[in-house]
Parts: C-alpha cells; structure tokens; sequence
C-alpha cells in the first residue's frame, strides 16, 4: 500500500510528521495512535548534519559518563544518526580528527565499539539473542518490577528512556544491570524493552551491550550499586524516598557463572557483502533502515534516481516499536523526500518491491539477507565498513581488534558496555 510522503521534519516542530505517523502507522505503535510523540532528536539528514558540525568531544573522555546535570554530560547524542546511517561510521572518524588527542582516542575506541558489534552480528546473527559464553547471573529472589519507580534513580532513567528515546551509556548499564543481576529478569525481555523505545536501536549494539554489561559475554557482570548513582548523579540519592532503605546498597555477588554453549564465535561464516558493486543498471533505490542517509551508496550512485521505503508490517507488528522510533523514520524519509522522489509504502516488502528494478546498499543484519533472497535486487552496493571484513575472532573486543586490522588502541581500553 503506498502512503503520502511524509512532511518534512521542520514543520510545526514535528506536529506534521507525528500526525502523519499517527496516520498511517499509529496502529503498529507501542502506544497506539493517540500516544505517538517525537522523541529527543530530530530525525532526518539536516539533523544529522547540524549535529556533526556542532560537534566538539573536548572533554569526552572525563565527561562521557556523566548523568547530573545534564548540562555537564559529555555524551555526543549522535547515535540516532549513526544508527540509520544518517553519519558513517568513517565520516564520524574523520570528524574528531583534530580533538585533543585523549579525547579524540576515546571517542574512536567508541566508534570501532560500534563496528565491532556490527561484525559480530554480521557473524551470529540472530544467534546473538542467545547467552554468548556464560550464563546469566542470579543473585537472589527475582524482583516483581525489575525497574521499579519508588527507587528515584530507576524512575528518572526509565523516564528518559521513554520520553526522550535516549540515555547515556552509564545509565543504559545502570538499566541493563539492574534488570538481569539484580531483579533476576531475563536479559532478553530487557533488551527488547530498549529495542521498542531507543531511537539508536539495534539488534547488533543492544545486544552486545546487555551481554557484556550482564556478563553473559565475558563472565564479568557490572554491579550497579548506590556507589554509582551517588558517583555520577548525587541528587537522585538525595531526593530519593528509599534513600535510607536503599535496596541497592551493597555491590550484588554474582561468583563465577556457568559456562554455556553460545554461537559460534570463530573466523569464519563472516557474510560483510559485496566489495564492489555488483550489477548496474537498476530504476529506483531501495533504502533500508540501515542507510537511509544521503550518503548511502545506492542513493549516491545517481542523484536523479528515485527512493522507496518500505514500512515492513509484520515486522512492525511483532515490534511494537514506539511512536517516538516511527516518527524518527517518517521525519527522515520526509527531509529525503524534499530533495528527490521518495515512494513510501507499508505491507510486505517482498509484495511492495515486486517486480521493480531495484538498486541497494547491502546492510550487515539477518533481516537483508532473508529479504534480498526474495526480492532479488539487480544492483548491490558495498556497506560503507569502517574496518573491511576479514576472517577474524568476534569472542572479544579485544581479539577482533588484534586481528580484523582495526586500528590499535592508544591506550588499554575496558571492552564493556559502550555508547556514545
């Protein structure tokens, strides 16, 4: 079914695109038509634009973990747009080239995070739902609200998860942490909750990220405790009521946790696409989730040719992904739509793409490879990797940095539950 071109985003400060969004895909949101909103950011290329010119990391590596005040958080908020390949990952390297060294080391070890988790998900696919190498810690009776409110740290962060569509890294671990470790609820559940409601959400990073902070993926949980809260936002202790009752008190003990029987982790199975492009010739560009930047290779290719989008139904169905996460996607596709034609279409995209001669970005997810399968574009292009793809160890940070060529760290970095 083919639906109107969303508005661009700057049009009554969104109102347009979040009525469209209630529109026509209100039913596929979390909340419904009536509860859709914009998230923290706005989306679409200008956005993202804005967002890397005013960019400074000076300071980065004292301040990324700050919470309160948010005036002195040293965060960049530019995932979102990496995330939907709004900014590459290479664009986002070149732009700190020339910040104060520490500062720029620090933000580049982030960034090759994030395509390290892209490599491993390029690897495992949707076997990286599963426990990577160890199992889950338990560390006592589970919690019957594994965020629960009454805890002020607990509400101002699922506050912003939900409201804003974003969180700085140390409060996506005090989250992640508090739910698996100490609550005793299941890491997935807890990742799919982020999935719904993060604008940057990705299978890749969010679940590596849960993995490493829970311990699953290196046997080392990360303890959330009062010692953080009153480390990075003192004030939420203060203003607390369980402030003389805290149930997180105490570090949790988790001891050694049991060895499972994860995804294959070695050198080969790696699928990182084509290295050239492959075919030529193609109509219309299909654009993914993955890349719909001015910069995606298929739509650079050929300023002239037009766009389609697909809003994949059931898919989002299965989702529920939030209003906020939509309107982002429809804000994007609406800043497109203003500089070339861009078809916007909601079923089944194998029913939607049927029978168009279609150029593509490869994009490194299990979802292009079962789609491309059916569709079968005639012209693939390479996805824009930071680091290219060779065979090379994924079990560790450390160890695909050793041997994928990714460049060496300036100094030792702790591989655990990163985000910009």
């Amino acid at each position: 079914m083919q639906l109107p071109t969303p508005p661009p985003p700057h049009e009554a400060a969104g109102e347009a695109t979040r009525a469209w969004v209630a529109e026509h895909l209100g039913d596929l949101a979390l909340e419904g038509p009536d509860g859709v909103r914009r998230g923290g950011h706005v989306g679409g290329q200008a956005a993202a634009d804005a967002a890397l010119a005013s960019l400074d990391v000076s300071g980065y590596a004292r301040r990324r973990s700050v919470v309160l005040p948010v005036s002195g958080r040293g965060a960049t908020r530019m995932s979102p747009y990496l995330r939907h390949g709004l900014v590459p990952l290479g664009e986002m390297w070149k732009a700190v080239a020339d910040a104060p060294a520490h500062d720029r080391d620090k933000y580049r070890d982030e960034l090759l995070w994030q395509e390290y988790a892209r490599h491993l998900y390029a690897r495992t696919g949707t076997a990286l739902g599963r426990s990577i190498k160890h199992e889950q810690p338990r560390v006592g009776p589970a919690w019957a609200d594994p965020w629960p409110t009454e805890m002020a740290c607990m509400d101002a962060v699922v506050g912003e998860l939900e409201g804003e569509g974003w969180l700085v890294n140390q409060t996506r671990m005090w989250m992640a942490s508090q739910w698996a470790v100490r609550a005793g609820a299941d890491w997935r559940d807890g990742e799919d909750v982020f999935f719904q409601h993060l604008l940057d959400g990705s299978r890749a990073a969010n679940r590596l990220g849960w993995q490493w902070t829970v311990g699953t993926g290196n046997g080392r949980p990360y303890g959330f405790s009062r010692w953080q809260v009153e480390k990075r936002a003192k004030a939420l202790c203060r203003s607390c009521p369980l402030s003389s009752a805290c149930p997180i008190e105490d570090w949790p003990e988790t001891g050694d946790l049991p060895r499972v029987d994860g995804p294959d982790l070695g050198k080969d199975g790696f699928d990182g696409g084509p290295a050239e492009v492959q075919g030529g010739g193609a109509e219309q560009v299909w654009l993914t989730a993955e890349s719909l930047g001015d910069a995606d290779p298929a739509l650079a290719a050929d300023d002239d040719r037009p766009a389609v989008f697909v809003f994949d139904e059931p898919l989002l169905r299965r989702l529920r992904l939030s209003g906020k996460r939509l309107v982002f996607l429809a804000e994007t596709l609406g800043d497109l739509g203003a500089r070339r034609p861009v078809e916007v279409r909601r079923g089944e995209v194998p029913a939607e793409l049927d029978g168009r001669s279609l150029a593509v970005t490869h994009a490194p997810v299990p979802g292009f490879r079962r789609l491309t399968a059916v569709v079968r574009p005639e012209e693939v292009h390479p996805w824009p990797w930071l680091v290219r793809p060779r065979p090379s160890a994924v079990g560790s940070f450390t160890a695909w940095r050793k041997s994928s060529g990714a460049p060496a760290p300036a100094s030792p970095t702790r591989a655990r539950g990163r985000r910009r």
